[in-house]
Formats: structure tokens, C-alpha cells, sequence
């Protein structure tokens, strides 16, 4: 007996169906799975676990805090990049800030749910507290104290005409304005809640007197675009050793090697920029440094 075309055509769609299933869906993934166990490859296959003691303490993929209870950086390790990721290097939240180079201005607000950092002011308390732990000049230009070094300056015809008034936009009450006065005219302190752009005025950065290239490298005050990148830069570990060798009574020269021992140079060659793996360093550490 003769089958229908169209049952034939069905009935050769599901053969098709059911062998690529085999093949593609089944055998393909099984395949890749043997293929990931091989010597060498079967690491990075299982997410590149890094174990201490048969416990596995992360990723060699994925960065950590090294902090305490209350978020402060523990002064015996080396600290990683800032991370935009949930409450920092969370997997399940990769993500970036998405702030750009005009976010200058800090929204102050009464209420704390609406108050915001700006991309510059959360730079400049980064490069302040990196520098104050560290040891070195922490100044960054268009920064002052810890925040963003900011004018709102008003002028009678808007763009043009004599200055009226100038505001300290990422500054209120009780700091002191970073400049006392700005072309003649006083300096104000901001007050929360008040849109001065919307009011007419001129946003000016001020770059102030900071070398042109800071103590404290990019990455340190910067996340990454996933936020979590395992690496920092050679110059920041190198800011770090100092601290981290005192902290350990260790020989500054000797935690210097470790650094050099822990930094991949670039991929094949000339793509990207050296790092040093922060997590692998500072388990090799707390292995050949206990902490006192």
C-alpha cells in the first residue's frame, strides 16, 4: 500500500529530526564534553577552579574582593579592580556602570534612594583611597578632596555676559569649596535637590594643579566592562608591594618576584595588556608569606 505524499513528506521530516537530534543534541555536546577532559584542557573545561587544601576558594576567571566583614580592603592582599558587578565580581550580575566621560556632575539629593556619584567623583574617592592605602600621590586632574572639581558658573546672557554666580556642584555643606572664588566671583557650596544645569548654567571641570599622569594607574579607580576581570595592571600591583610587604614582614624585593611570577604577558604577543592574575598572587602569598 501506497502512503500519502504528505504523510511520506512528514514521516521523512521526523526521520531527519530524530537523527540530527542524535547527532547534534546527544553525541555533538558528549563529544565536546570527552574532548574537555583530556590532560591540559580539562581545567579550563571545569571553569578554571583554583583549590587550596581540596577547598576550592574561586576561579582563576573571575575576580574577588579581598575585604572584610564591613567592605574595608584587607591591608595583607592585594586588592583587585572596582567591579560593577551586583555587589562586586557576582557572576550572575556582570554588567558595567554605562557612565560615561560627562558624567561630571554628582546628583545630591535629600533623599538617599535618589542621590547619585558621578563617573568623575567616584574616580577621584578611588584614586583618594587607593593613595592614602598605598602610600602615594592619589591627585587625579578635575579632582579635588575626594570629589569631582566642578563649577557651576551662571552669566547674565546665558553663555556670554559677565559671571554672576559660581557653584561647587559635587560639594555641600560643611566642606569648603576646592576654589575660594572663580573669576572674581565667591564660590558656593551646592545644596541638595537643586538642578543647577536646569537653571541655566555653564558646567565647568576644573583640572587643577595634578601631574598629568597620576600615581594611581586607570584600572585601579576603573571597572572593567563585565566586571570581573581577575587582573590588574604591573603598576598597580607594584603600588601595592610596599603595603603588602610590610603588612606580611616580608622583603619588599621578594613580593616584587611574586608579582613578576604572576603577570601574563600579552595575548600572542601583541594583543591587550600584561595583567597579574590578583587571586593566583595572593594565594601564592598566603602560601610563602603567612601573614603574621
Amino acid at each position: 500500500m501506497r502512503l500519502p505524499s504528505w504523510l511520506t513528506q512528514h514521516l521523512a521530516a521526523l526521520r531527519a529530526l530524530l537523527v540530527f537530534t542524535v547527532l547534534l543534541g546527544l553525541a555533538y555536546p558528549l563529544a565536546l564534553v570527552a574532548v574537555g577532559q583530556l590532560p591540559g584542557l580539562s581545567g579550563r573545561s571545569n571553569g578554571s577552579l583554583l583549590t587550596v587544601g581540596g577547598k576550592t576558594v574561586g576561579s582563576a576567571l573571575i575576580g574577588q574582593n579581598f575585604t572584610d566583614a564591613d567592605g574595608n580592603p584587607v591591608p595583607r592582599y592585594f586588592q583587585s579592580r572596582p567591579s560593577a558587578a551586583g555587589d562586586g565580581y557576582d557572576p550572575t550580575a556582570t554588567a558595567a556602570s554605562n557612565l560615561g566621560p560627562e558624567s561630571v556632575v554628582d546628583t545630591l539629593s535629600s533623599d538617599p534612594e535618589t542621590a547619585s556619584e558621578s563617573l568623575l567623583t567616584t574616580v577621584c574617592a578611588r584614586s583618594k583611597a587607593v593613595g592614602e592605602r598605598d602610600g602615594v600621590d592619589g591627585r587625579r586632574p578635575y579632582c579635588a578632596d575626594g570629589v569631582g572639581a566642578v563649577l557651576a558658573v551662571f552669566r547674565t546672557n546665558g553663555l556670554t555676559g559677565p559671571i554672576t554666580r559660581v557653584v561647587s556642584v559635587n560639594q555641600t555643606a560643611p566642606a569648603t569649596p576646592f576654589v575660594t572664588s572663580w573669576q572674581g566671583v565667591p564660590v558656593e557650596l551646592a545644596k541638595p535637590d537643586e538642578d543647577y544645569v536646569a537653571e541655566g548654567a555653564l558646567i565647568v571641570p576644573v583640572r587643577g594643579d595634578a601631574p598629568a599622569k597620576p600615581a594611581v594607574p586607570a584600572d585601579a579607580v576603573t571597572a572593567s566592562g563585565s566586571g570581573l576581570d581577575p587582573h590588574i595592571s604591573p603598576a598597580y600591583a607594584q603600588i601595592q608591594v610596599a603595603r603588602v610587604a610590610r603588612e606580611r614582614g616580608a622583603d619588599p624585593a621578594a613580593i616584587r618576584r611574586l608579582v613578576e611570577q604572576h603577570t601574563s604577558g600579552r595575548a600572542l604577543g601583541f594583543m591587550g595588556e600584561p595583567g597579574v592574575n590578583v587571586l593566583e598572587l595572593n594565594l601564592a602569598l598566603d602560601e610563602r608569606f603567612p601573614a603574621r
